[in-house]
């Protein structure tokens, strides 16, 4: 029998340094034929002769150059029309695959047709320390309804994949379309939702899928704080209502992303009026104007009613009152929860 054919697209931009690493990591999966296409947006250091090298070395490196750079986005957009292989992973050149990592979503996607997009547990590798080393066993993979999975995402507010740990079915891929540049830092979890919108959602458990770099020059990483953060996550969720209006229960799943968005900046309002910085990095007036832009009844929630009370009391001072003292760590408790259930489940 043949073997499933994954095109994986790596997106270069001043990463010869580790280019080759990354398509090491690609190169060494066994179980599948992949296809490495490289695509340089118009790096200024040694990515040309890298990738050539590469591709001159191995028959499954293809490699291709922007004239100009056009950005990520564009760039990844570029590298989908590219491929052709049965299942397609889009992996920023400074990321890395874990053995093993391409058979297992493929297994999973060739057993389940109606499953169009798998993911794992990325691994982190911070700049400076040492990179992260895979370990475990392929536990057991859930397999999510793609409307069940658009809920919890919209009851949480947030993307729960970093990026280099999916697997998408290409035919999949190329129903629901590339990434929206309308989402600077978000189109990911844009394209996610629109994929769980045509079919189920994989998630393999027990064992990393991926290793995810961490650093300032990182390609797709939020950037200009909190709010930067929340609009951003806004914009992805609206784009995705825009095209999926036929979605049951959509206006519902919408007002309870913006619910879950409205939460999150009152909250911060909140701490920022404990810690007596109105006006610092998470100005509270922004936050309050958000939260009631994307979910009108925002009023009702219990989120405002701490921060009126909190704004009572005063800056800098409604940090020691003790029932706020209580919900701070009860909100810390709950962080907590939350990453142990994804780091468990993935969601």
């Amino acid at each position: 029998m043949s073997l499933p054919t994954v095109s994986v697209i790596v997106p270069c931009y001043r990463y010869a340094e580790i280019l080759e690493g990354c398509v090491d990591s690609v190169l060494s999966q066994a179980g599948v034929e992949v296809r490495v296409l490289i695509l340089d947006d118009c790096s200024p250091d040694d990515t040309p002769a890298v990738a050539s090298r590469l591709a001159a070395q191995h028959p499954r490196v293809e490699y291709r150059r922007n004239e100009t750079n056009r950005g990520l986005i564009a760039t990844a957009n570029a590298g989908l029309e590219w491929a052709d292989g049965d299942y397609v992973v889009l992996l920023s050149a400074d990321d890395l695959l874990v053995p093993g990592s391409l058979q297992r979503a493929t297994q999973v996607m060739e057993r389940n047709p109606r499953v169009g997009m798998v993911y794992g547990r990325p691994l982190y590798a911070y700049a400076g320390k040492p990179m992260p080393v895979p370990s475990g066993r392929w536990a057991a993979t859930d397999i999510h309804d793609g409307a069940e999975w658009i809920r919890l995402r919209c009851r949480t507010g947030h993307n729960c994949i970093s990026s280099p740990e999916v697997v998408v079915r290409t035919s999949v891929h190329r129903q629901v379309g590339g990434y929206d540049p309308r989402c600077t830092h978000t189109s990911d979890l844009n394209l996610w939702l629109r994929i769980a919108a045509v079919s189920d959602i994989a998630y393999v458990r027990g064992i990393p899928q991926a290793i995810y770099r961490i650093h300032p020059g990182s390609m797709l990483r939020n950037q200009g704080g909190t709010m930067v953060d929340l609009s951003e996550r806004r914009a992805a969720f609206d784009a995705f209502f825009e095209v999926a209006p036929a979605l049951p229960g959509a206006a519902g799943l919408r007002a309870t992303a913006g619910r879950a968005l409205a939460r999150q900046a009152l909250w911060r309002a909140s701490r920022a009026v404990d810690q007596g910085r109105v006006d610092g990095p998470d100005p509270v007036g922004e936050l309050v104007a958000f939260a009631f832009d994307v979910y009108p009844d925002a009023a009702r929630l219990r989120e405002w009613r701490g921060l009126r009370l909190r704004r009572m009391i005063g800056a800098g001072r409604s940090g020691w009152f003790p029932p706020f003292l209580a919900t701070g760590a009860a909100h810390r408790l709950r962080l907590k929860a939350d990453r142990l259930r994804w780091q468990a489940r993935g969601i």
